[in-house]
């Protein structure tokens, strides 16, 4: 719950069971918002009403209960399911956590924002050298020779900048 909070992000408990014990839970680990006492279509419907109040909903379940739920995070957000989980909640969820260590969800969002950055970096230099480049190659200012070492140069960049992802977790 800290790594996630670390991350920006605001976790709720949505469980089925009593609000009292739920409540309990959940100021042992960290979690302030709780929506308990939910049957499994009222877990899809609370997912619904976060989305449509604007936020970007991320839901990890394992069980029958929760696949609605993951599903409805699916269409708009990312439904993550635990490894250990039901068959029918890894069916429907984005992705897999092999390990059912819930730690790994944070790792993954971190992962996946890690990735993100470097897709736009290298979408950014291709961009960049692109811009460079193709003028002087069309003017004839670019040696053709020059211009592949260029080339093959700017893809080893690409490479070497996304060899950082292998640190991001």
């Amino acid at each position: 719950i800290a790594q996630l909070k670390a991350l920006g992000i605001t976790p709720t408990l949505l469980t089925g069971d009593h609000e009292s014990a739920a409540r309990f839970v959940a100021s042992q680990v960290g979690i302030d918002s709780v929506i308990a006492g939910v049957l499994p279509a009222d877990k899809r419907d609370a997912v619904m009403r976060l989305q449509e109040e604007g936020h970007q909903v991320a839901m990890v379940g394992d069980g029958v209960n929760d696949a609605a739920a993951l599903a409805q995070a699916s269409t708009q957000g990312l439904g993550i399911a635990m490894g250990s989980g039901a068959d029918s909640a890894i069916a429907v969820a984005d992705m897999t956590l092999v390990s059912s260590d819930p730690t790994m969800a944070a790792a993954a969002i971190r992962i996946s924002r890690a990735t993100l950055k470097v897709i736009k970096e290298n979408l950014f230099w291709a961009f960049f050298y692109n811009v460079i480049m193709i003028p002087l190659a069309i003017f004839g200012l670019l040696n053709p020779m020059l211009a592949s070492a260029a080339m093959a140069m700017s893809s080893v960049c690409v490479v070497l900048n996304s060899m950082r992802l292998r640190r991001a977790h």
